[in-house]
Order: structure tokens, then C-alpha cells, then sequence
């Protein structure tokens, strides 16, 4: 494995991280995306792409010369928030490929989407199930279900790396919003991650992780003890879901705050069904 190169590539040029394995900056940086969508390609000869990304005449041309005229095997997306797949349509016109990967899904939140929106016009000719694989230049690619961010999320494992899409990002925690984010799943899904052997992780967002069970472990113990703290804030008295952001997240940039509150969110209905909350109207309190 080549040493894990940082973040700060520049957007809409071709980077090579390792063998096989290379990148290209979108130019849509936002609180939600850090400092974009990175898009990858796996192969030489012929190659996959992974999140074609947000729909920027600038990223798919930029998309376009890097691959060069090789023939494109797959373009594979992980969700279908509007960072990660729009993409997918006018490169798949370009360059004859097939869109393959997560599940189509369109949905609408309880009230505006604080990361990003569903992208209604994706279109997959394929979709591809847990453990099912593509091949790229004679190497595999699978598919991993990791549902959590998005019922449909998907991850993908080439060669040791896995693309982990939103469910792992390099910068921050994944944002977890009902009704299809699911905080049960998404911490299921970082067992399965947990128990796996993938050497170097790379996010869509954020930096590669090159410890990635530890990271994971990480991950995991900071929603057991976000559950604590909300189980703990509830205990006394009953409060509303924007009380318990204030008292979990001082200091919380505004524009995080929707997403804080979704996550929050995320966590009480999990605890309600497990019986450690109760809802009363828009209050909860432990039962």
C-alpha cells in the first residue's frame, strides 16, 4: 500500500493515491462534505468508478480526462444523496457504462434535509447485493451492505482498500437521519466493518483511514456514549429533541445543528424500541 496521501488535493485533477487506485476532487465543499466528494477509479487498463459524485460540468469533465478513453467497467455509487451519485447519468452518456451498485432511493425527511437530498433521478441498470462482485483489470470488487446512513448504503472492498462512501468518513462522524437513516443499523454495520480485514479505508469525505478497525471502535464508542448522555439528559425530565442537542453539543457550529438534531433523533427511536424511552408529543423521557 502506498502511504496515504492527505486531503488537500486540488479539485478536478486526477490524483494517484496507490497502484490501481486514484482520485478526483469534486468542487462542492460544504459543512456536510468537508472539502468535497472525492470520486474514485480502480484499475489501469480498464477501470470502475466509485461516487461519481455531484452533477458539475467542471467534475465530469474532470472525470472524463482521467479516464482516458479506457473502457469503463462499472460506475458504482454508495447512496444516493445528491454529493454522490447525480453524476452518474451524464457519465454513463459519455462513456457507455453501466450504473451499478446501491438500490434507488428517493425520499423526503421530516422537514429540509440539514446534509444533502435524495437524488430522485437515479437510475441503476444493476444493483448490486451484499457480497456480490464485479470484476476490474482481472481484480474483484464487492459489494458490502452497511445500511445506517441510508437503508440503501453500499460500500466497496478492492484489493485491501474499502470505499466506505458516508458510512466511515475521514473528518467526521456520518450524520444519521430517520425516518431512513437508522441508528441500529448504522451501528450493526460498523460491527460487520469492525470484523473485517481491510487494510486502509477511503471515504468519500476526509482523509484515507489507515487504522481502520480502531477507527471503527472509535466510531462505535461514540455512539454508546452519546446514547449515555442522551438517556442520562432524559432521565429527570422530559425534554424536546432541540433541548438535548443544546445540553450534547455546546458550542455546535449553527449549520450543524439540523444535522445534530437528526442524529439525536436517530438515537431516541432506537432507545424506544428497545424500551429505555418514552415519547410524549415532541418531549422524551426515559421510561
Amino acid at each position: 500500500m502506498a502511504q496515504a496521501q492527505p486531503m488537500d488535493a486540488p479539485y478536478a485533477k486526477l490524483v494517484q493515491l496507490e497502484t490501481g487506485i486514484a482520485r478526483v476532487l469534486a468542487h462542492n465543499p460544504s459543512a456536510f462534505t468537508y472539502f468535497g466528494t472525492q470520486t474514485y477509479l480502480l484499475g489501469e487498463r480498464e477501470v470502475a468508478v466509485i461516487d461519481p459524485g455531484p452533477d458539475l460540468p467542471e467534475h465530469v469533465d474532470a472525470l472524463e480526462q482521467a479516464i482516458g478513453g479506457r473502457p469503463v467497467v462499472a460506475i458504482l455509487c454508495t447512496h444516493t444523496h445528491r454529493d454522490h451519485s447525480p453524476a452518474s447519468k451524464p457519465l454513463a452518456e459519455r462513456t457507455q457504462a453501466t450504473i451499478v451498485g446501491c438500490a434507488p432511493l428517493a425520499l423526503a425527511t421530516v422537514g429540509p434535509r440539514a446534509d444533502a437530498s435524495f437524488d430522485g433521478d437515479y437510475v441503476p441498470n444493476h444493483v448490486l447485493a451484499d457480497g456480490e462482485t464485479i470484476e476490474v483489470d482481472g481484480k474483484t470488487v464487492t459489494a458490502v451492505a452497511t445500511p445506517g446512513h441510508t437503508s440503501n448504503h453500499l460500500c466497496f472492498a478492492y484489493e485491501g482498500a474499502l470505499f466506505t462512501g458516508d458510512h466511515v468518513m475521514g473528518w467526521s462522524t456520518t450524520v444519521v437521519v430517520p425516518p431512513d437513516g437508522d441508528m441500529a443499523a448504522y451501528m450493526q454495520s460498523l460491527d460487520k466493518l469492525r470484523q473485517r480485514e481491510d487494510i486502509i479505508y477511503y471515504p468519500a469525505h476526509g482523509d484515507p483511514v489507515t487504522n481502520p478497525q480502531q477507527y471503527v471502535r472509535h466510531l462505535s464508542g461514540h455512539r454508546m456514549q452519546r446514547e449515555r448522555q442522551i438517556l442520562g439528559l432524559v432521565r429527570d425530565e422530559a425534554l424536546a429533541i432541540p433541548d438535548i442537542v443544546a445540553n450534547a453539543y455546546p458550542g455546535l457550529d449553527p449549520r450543524l445543528v439540523p444535522a445534530a438534531g437528526g442524529s439525536v433523533f436517530a438515537h431516541l427511536v432506537d432507545l424506544e424500541r428497545r424500551g429505555l424511552v418514552q415519547r410524549q408529543e415532541e418531549l422524551w423521557k426515559a421510561a
